[in-house]
């Protein structure tokens, strides 16, 4: 049997996805004397292990420049760190939706109002920050998710699983013809007349089909997040199901895809420069846009990070599942280690103060971004703990992160929806 090695690479473009800041816990539609919160707690220590995966795809060595337990720590954090994102930004949609019972009436119209003004909001500060960082940053995206996933969220968990599997299965091929039949006249003519477009690099077109995170596959991630928000994470047999089908997920999608693919088939499309719909990029940590189709049908059979396929979402949904149970059942079976961890959690709780203050912190200081020549895991792990020593003393004297907060007091006008 070949033995899979994690694919070398010279470059990749940084890996961004912070999920939308999750409720508060008395907005979290959790009724009182329900089960534990340690699922979300949980919840948290899982995004503040997704936040320190992009902190390694943006800061740390090249996968080139890695060995041992290094090269497969560089691997998982690439793709991985940001589905991992966009599936708990799902999760943290329903926590607003109203988790385990849907709000409906006045209650359901001002949580969609305020998931609204959320994607609105992160639609606006995605397009800012895309003016200087470049087609990456997926903040904008992150809103086109929130506004396409208004009309589902009073779906059950099982209509939601059916929906995720459905994109999964449908969607990849999909973007695969489209942009087949996009040629680069055509992306010119609209990129002429999109508003967006000529603010910062990341238009219409590359928020919904050509982008790093295309809205087209990506919308399966955030769909899988809403239907596990539905179900109790804190319950045994919950726990042990969702195990065995992320374990299903992981091994079939990508055992299925090394059988028919070959060898290669894990490799990373962000390896080489492309996005999740298999385009070329310009920059590792800039433009939005592509230079010409690369793909091949065949390539439909892969499951490498970024590429966009069946095979690769199914596995990654698989892999969000196990670091999300794995996470909660740690918080919720070790008191001690929940107690140790909790300047980490902290760090979850407010992931898009850490998503934004790192780009802002990497310019102020001149650290290096993608490039091929960072060989040093010393300006990550600094990171790293400096975003864990921040959110523990924030965390101390304010209920919420900095952005947060200001995201929180933005969306208060919905109580006025009637």
């Amino acid at each position: 049997m070949t033995q899979i090695q994690p694919p070398q690479a010279t470059s990749a473009p940084p890996e961004n996805a912070p999920p939308v800041p999750a409720a508060a816990p008395d907005a979290a539609g959790r009724p009182s004397g329900g089960p534990s919160t340690g699922r979300l707690v949980g919840v948290d220590l899982a995004r503040a292990l997704a936040v320190f995966g992009m902190y390694i795809v943006h800061i740390g060595p090249v996968l080139s420049s890695t060995h041992g337990v290094g090269t497969w720590v560089r691997y998982l954090a690439d793709g991985h760190s940001s589905v991992l994102f966009a599936t708990l930004a799902g999760f943290s949609l329903m926590l607003i939706a109203g988790r385990r019972a849907p709000k409906t009436g006045l209650a359901g119209r001002q949580a969609k109002a305020r998931i609204a003004i959320r994607a609105v909001v992160l639609l606006a500060l995605g397009t800012v920050l895309a003016t200087e960082y470049g087609g990456v940053i997926i903040l904008g995206f992150y809103g086109v998710y929130f506004l396409l996933a208004l009309p589902l969220l009073r779906l059950s968990a099982k209509a939601l699983a059916i929906t995720a599997a459905g994109l999964a299965l449908v969607t990849p091929q999909l973007a695969f013809v489209l942009n087949s039949r996009l040629s680069e006249s055509v992306q010119q003519t609209i990129d002429a007349h999109d508003p967006l477009k000529k603010i910062s690099e990341v238009g219409v077109l590359d928020l919904l089909l050509t982008g790093f995170y295309p809205t087209i596959t990506w919308m399966s991630f955030v769909v899988a997040g809403m239907a596990l928000a539905r179900l109790d994470l804190s319950a045994v047999s919950v726990q042990r199901r969702l195990a065995a089908l992320g374990a299903a997920l992981t091994a079939g999608a990508y055992g299925l895809s090394l059988l028919l693919a070959g060898p290669n088939a894990l490799r990373s499309m962000a390896e080489d420069g492309k996005s999740s719909a298999g385009f070329e990029k310009t920059s590792s940590f800039g433009s939005g846009s592509f230079e010409a189709p690369q793909r091949a049908a065949s390539e439909l059979l892969s499951a490498g990070p970024h590429s966009g396929t069946t095979f690769d979402i199914l596995g990654s949904v698989g892999v969000a599942l196990l670091v999300i149970v794995g996470a909660t059942v740690l918080m919720d079976r070790l008191p001690r280690l929940r107690s140790l961890t909790k300047p980490v959690v902290a760090v979850g709780t407010m992931s898009l103060t850490a998503y934004v203050g790192h780009f802002l912190a990497q310019s102020m200081l001149g650290v290096s971004a993608g490039e091929s020549t960072q060989t040093s895991w010393i300006p990550v792990l600094t990171f790293i703990l400096g975003a864990i020593a921040f959110a523990a003393v924030w965390s101390r004297f304010f209920r919420r992160g900095p952005l947060e907060a200001l995201l929180n007091a933005a969306t208060r006008p919905a109580k006025h929806v009637r």
